[in-house]
């Protein structure tokens, strides 16, 4: 809990619509925090691309002089040692974005949770600092269907970057809560979903600091 406010941590497969599922949580008054678009920014960083520059010369950058993030991707998931100095890079500077998002909307009464949408909630060890993990449940054929319309991706790309992950199993009984977003369902079905399970976790954040008031 952050200001008296739960944490909301994303989890699921590749491609089972987490960025989606957030967009309907931030509709519900809940302030998203997006792994994705910091690490964009932090890309931006111009530390960050002399580093990358000093590491791995111009090849993971675009003719603009910009990182190149596929180049980026092509590198570390065939070299574990690479990814995991690229994420210890990375993921202070991540952290620090993530706080001082939350420190900004620490006071702002319209903001309800903060829900964290990252790739890797269980992998970072970032689920430990969430009051609930929800996980977004979705077919492997819906999940292929749109890494492949908007990634480009083939089944075997998907299923070489899943293998780097913890399996889906035992993240969805990691979680507190799972929200299924398969391809046919009406998206009032999915925002249903989504309403039900944060009156949940407001619920028991109430109980739980009521239940602080009390032994104090």
């Amino acid at each position: 809990m952050f200001a008296g406010k739960p944490i909301i941590g994303l989890a699921g497969g590749i491609g089972s619509g987490k960025s989606h599922v957030a967009r309907l949580f931030g509709e519900l008054g809940c302030l998203v925090i997006d792994s994705d678009e910091q690490i964009r920014r932090a890309y931006q960083d111009p530390q960050v691309k002399q580093t990358l520059r000093q590491w791995w010369g111009e090849a993971v950058f675009d003719a603009k002089g910009e990182i190149d993030r596929s180049a980026v991707a092509r590198l570390i998931f065939t070299d574990p040692i690479q990814r995991q100095r690229l994420e210890q890079l990375l993921h202070p500077m991540v952290g620090q974005m993530r706080q001082r998002e939350m420190e900004s909307a620490a006071n702002d009464a319209q903001v309800v949770a903060f829900v964290w949408d990252t790739p890797l909630l269980f992998e970072t060890g970032l689920n430990a600092q969430c009051d609930a993990v929800v996980f977004v449940d979705a077919p492997w054929s819906d999940r292929l269907a749109r890494v492949q319309r908007q990634r480009g991706w083939s089944a075997e790309e998907l299923a070489r970057r899943e293998k780097l992950q913890m399996p889906l199993d035992k993240k969805a009984s990691l979680s507190d809560h799972v929200i299924r977003n398969t391809a046919g369902a009406n998206d009032d079905v999915v925002r249903a979903q989504v309403r039900e399970v944060l009156s949940r976790i407001l619920a028991a954040t109430v109980a739980t600091t009521d239940r602080h008031r009390r032994i104090r």
